[in-house]
């Protein structure tokens, strides 16, 4: 007998940054805590937030979290397509969680008619699999210079024949214009697909929009189908490098940490179990001389290592930074920023800008870019004693530590990273090191340099989560029309 097909809901927006990917997990809770199977899919992701499956393979940050809130191990399928931009108009292409390509725009376009049947068999193996699938779109759907290359909206809500809902971020001004504006570039058949709009992150009272309302659904026939409050400290990471304008600075209490804001900064989810850490302030930093009052500096990932490297420099980092040691500061670098603080790097093989440059030399390492990339999942520890810790690695690297030159973890049985000799510079491949309460503690008073504590503080990074993905499902669940659950079978 035949298994029927999952029934499918698209959640697509105004723009970029208007709640899409929270409130895709908000319904993956949801609709898991009623019984259903159910599973994200984004066509077409452009971040350079990335995570790593069981299998190795690379897919965007926020289908793993979706994957999470659903209940079920992350796979590529869920995120078929990742775009990796670098430098001003390129991306790295990943296909089923593996490099395929590093191409410009133009080039990108000619390549959709290829990967446009990757898109449809992952959908439909998603679909055969589940009872149903929450599917996010990109950007906006109502681009009259893309729509002709679509493989992330309407073009994927026609092959799952699914109903769309358009989500506007109320937050940012000119929500009801949006909507309009976006029902009013959609061709008919689009148009029609569309069952109507969720208003997201409001402030007050929603009655106070019904006027507005009425008139929304007079000007496009269609109806508002939720209200979505806007939620406070929700601790869920940001997909888009955009949030990070929005971050507080750092207050002068606690222990600060200042992350450097590459241009072509990679995985700062990193750093999103810091944001909720008693004690801790954390900030993102464009100037040097933002790095007054930290105690620790970070260099987080990037896409483009020498790009950004040589970025830092012009804008006085280098000099900065040795002022902060010598004032009795510590740094950190993960991944990419570990690159960046040994003697050189080089890319041969032009998997980035190409070239040489050399590095800050506060670790003796050196670092060669190769053209295939490390994505795994890891079992690692600190050294000497512990604690162990999942983590995963996404890098194009390899590194070469000095003869004598202290590793600073064990990873599946090999050292990993480097420490200087006074301890006061680290470096490391590991991602996802802060999200155990136990590796977060041993970081943070390193950073503080007191003894390591014996008893672990704090929660596990997915444990916040958790707790953000059921305060997001009982939030729309008193939002959402619904009619709206009942299409998808609750």
């Amino acid at each position: 007998m035949k298994r029927r097909t999952a029934r499918a809901l698209m959640i697509q927006g105004t723009g970029s940054h208007a709640g899409k990917t929270v409130l895709v997990a908000g319904l993956c809770r949801l609709l898991s805590r009623r019984g259903l199977r159910v599973a994200p899919f984004k066509s077409q992701n452009m971040s350079l937030n990335a995570s790593v499956t069981a299998a190795g393979g690379e897919m965007g940050w926020a289908q793993v979290m979706q994957a999470e809130a659903a209940g079920i191990a992350p796979q590529v399928e869920m995120n078929p397509i990742l775009l990796k931009p670098h430098g001003e108009r390129r991306s790295q292409v990943v296909r089923l969680g593996r490099v395929f390509a590093d191409t410009g725009a133009s080039e990108y376009f000619q390549l959709t008619a290829e990967l446009w049947p990757v898109v449809a068999a992952s959908y439909h193996a998603l679909a055969r699999s589940v009872d149903a699938v929450l599917i996010e779109g990109a950007g906006s759907p109502a681009e009259p210079n893309l729509m002709r290359r679509d493989i992330a909206n309407m073009r994927v809500a026609r092959l799952a024949r699914a109903p769309v809902v358009v989500v506007g971020d109320i937050g940012r001004g000119g929500v009801f214009a949006s909507l309009v504006g976006t029902m009013a570039i959609l061709p008919p058949r689009d148009r029609a697909r569309v069952r109507g709009f969720v208003i997201n992150k409001f402030r007050g009272d929603a009655s106070l929009l019904s006027p507005a309302m009425a008139d929304l659904r007079r000007r496009t026939g269609k109806r508002v189908l939720g209200v979505v409050p806007f939620l406070q400290h929700l601790g869920l990471p940001e997909e888009d490098s955009v949030a990070l304008d929005e971050r507080p600075r750092c207050a002068p209490a606690g222990l600060c940490i200042a992350v450097v804001r590459l241009p072509n900064i990679a995985n700062f989810t990193d750093f999103a179990p810091l944001e909720s850490e008693p004690g801790v302030r954390l900030r993102y930093v464009d100037e040097a001389s933002e790095l007054g009052g930290a105690a620790l500096v970070v260099l987080p990932g990037t896409k483009d290592t020498i790009a950004d490297l040589r970025a830092i420099k012009s804008r006085g980092f280098p000099s900065a930074i040795r002022a902060h040691l010598d004032g009795g500061g510590q740094v950190l670098g993960i991944c990419g920023g570990y690159q960046m603080l040994g003697r050189s790097v080089e890319d041969p093989h032009g998997v980035e800008s190409g070239g040489s440059e050399g590095g800050l030399g506060l670790l003796p390492v050196d670092t060669a870019l190769a053209r295939d990339k490390a994505t795994r999942r890891v079992r690692a520890r600190w050294l000497p004693d512990g604690p162990e810790f999942d983590a995963y690695e996404i890098h194009m690297g390899v590194t070469a530590r000095d003869e004598g030159t202290p590793p600073l973890a064990i990873v599946d049985g090999v050292p990993d990273g480097a420490a200087s000799a006074d301890d006061r510079v680290r470096g490391t491949y590991l991602h996802g090191l802060f999200d155990s309460a136990a590796s977060r503690r041993r970081l943070l008073d390193w950073a503080r340099k007191t003894p390591a504590r014996s008893a672990v503080g704090g929660l596990d990074g997915r444990t916040v989560r958790e707790a953000a993905y059921e305060r997001l499902a009982d939030a729309m669940e008193a939002a959402l029309d619904p009619s709206l659950l009942a299409a998808l079978g609750v």
